[in-house]
């Protein structure tokens, strides 16, 4: 599987008591799921990290219903603001020509509920950033993305 892995404690001392780590790891199943993939995205850790299983001391699992519980905008455990079919990729979080706009022409969403989604990490807020620079008619129509 595709497996997301952080070390926060490796850049921020106060993460985690003087000589331990701390870290998490996810990925991505589908939406209501039951499934306990723990095993599987430590083998997969594993195989990058030889030793890595040796050295947990004590670990914390979610599933999608504690996701969905904990936060009611994870819909059936989907962290990504729902289900990301084709028809969602499209028109979330509603159907319209400009998905980052709203009805309030000062009012821009940039959350991971637009396209292209939350495994995109910080498109959302660049393309809403340049719909809201448009709109406001600061931004030139022919600025080229990423330079």
């Amino acid at each position: 599987p595709f497996v997301l892995l952080v070390q926060q404690s490796q850049f921020d001392g106060s993460r985690a008591p003087a000589g331990k780590h701390t870290g998490y790891a996810y990925c991505h199943v589908p939406p209501g799921s039951v499934v306990d993939r723990q095993d599987v995205i430590e083998q997969q850790i594993e195989r990058f990290a030889p030793g890595f299983r040796d050295r947990i001391l004590a670990r914390h699992t979610m599933r999608t219903a504690d996701l969905e519980r904990d936060n009611p905008n994870y819909l059936g455990g989907a962290i990504s603001g729902g289900v990301a079919d084709l028809w969602q990729f499209f028109s979330r979080p509603v159907a319209r020509l400009d998905p980052y706009s709203t009805p309030n022409p000062r009012l821009f969403i940039c959350s991971a509920s637009t396209p292209p989604g939350g495994g995109v990490h910080g498109m959302c807020g660049y393309f809403a950033a340049r719909s809201a620079l448009r709109t406001l008619r600061r931004l030139p129509e022919n600025l080229s993305p990423l330079r």
